[in-house]
């Protein structure tokens, strides 16, 4: 039924999904007092709180741009798609060492991973969703031509450990909470987050250039600017700073468009085993 639904309402225009995800974010906001109170939190931490209110906006478009995203022809996705500074990612493939992806949860970073694997083999770290319904939507929509998707397990590393080998690119959302033992806490926006460890272990073990990725979400449902920034400067070799290095290249990126960034996201939370910095640990 999900699945018909999200097809459903692929066929509809762009503008209109995000105008009633933009009424769809205010009554979610509205209507949930947990939600509001992460979102108002996270983004105050971060120093965006001028952003809030577009921000609520921003968080319902995203949620009604995944049918058209996700269902929606990849030739009629891919016509909303602007490209900025494309030749970064030509430059990195010419030379044959792979591509490291990072993409924060900013913009619509789904179509992200849909425009790199329209010009170029992209495998990218997945995790199904806790609930089993999403599960055949998401492989489902995700699993296009050239978009391999590599589990988040010992396999799934070495498949894309494989690929950055073969001269070819990989993805990986580095604000994505990761499991006990596959991260470090590290400063994002002044507090401490539990970090992923694996872009940095891969690049060290590849010597794969770091790009990143974000798809900006352009006004009144004219598509998207998918921007391409390099990574500034070197890893530090203590995996703690690798983690807060990225974090804070991460943070810069928000910066350019802090309503789109998914506030709500509980990215201060404490995997399960895992102590938090000041806690005795059990």
């Amino acid at each position: 039924m999900l699945v018909s639904l999200f097809r459903l309402l692929s066929f509809l225009p762009l503008p209109v999904l995000h105008a009633i995800g933009v009424v769809t974010g205010w009554l979610v906001f509205l209507l949930s007092p947990s939600y509001r109170r992460r979102l108002q939190n996270n983004i105050a931490l971060a120093g965006h709180r001028a952003s809030l209110f577009k921000a609520v906006g921003e968080a319902g478009k995203g949620m009604f741009e995944l049918p058209f995203i996700w269902c929606a022809s990849p030739r009629r996705v891919l016509r909303t798609a602007r490209l900025r500074n494309w030749d970064l990612v030509e430059q990195a493939l010419a030379a044959k060492s792979g591509v490291i992806f990072l993409t924060p949860h900013l913009g619509c970073f789904e179509i992200s991973a849909q425009v790199v694997a329209h010009q170029t083999s992209l495998s990218v770290l997945y995790r199904p969703p806790r609930k089993a319904a999403l599960k055949p939507l998401i492989e489902g929509a995700r699993a296009r031509a050239n978009l391999h998707l590599a589990p988040a397990n010992l396999a799934g590393v070495r498949i894309l450990l494989k690929a950055l080998k073969n001269g070819q690119a990989i993805g990986l959302l580095p604000d994505q909470v990761p499991q006990n033992g596959e991260g470090v806490w590290a400063d994002f926006f002044g507090k401490p987050a539990y970090t992923m460890t694996l872009p940095a272990k891969l690049q060290q073990m590849s010597g794969a250039p770091l790009l990143l990725v974000y798809a900006e979400r352009l006004s009144w449902g004219r598509g998207f600017a998918v921007h391409f920034v390099p990574f500034e400067g070197e890893l530090p070799e203590s995996p703690v700073q690798q983690a807060r290095a990225i974090n804070a290249a991460m943070e810069k990126l928000i910066a350019h468009c802090p309503a789109q960034y998914i506030w709500s996201y509980n990215r201060y939370k404490t995997p399960p085993g895992v102590t938090r910095p000041g806690e005795a640990s059990s």
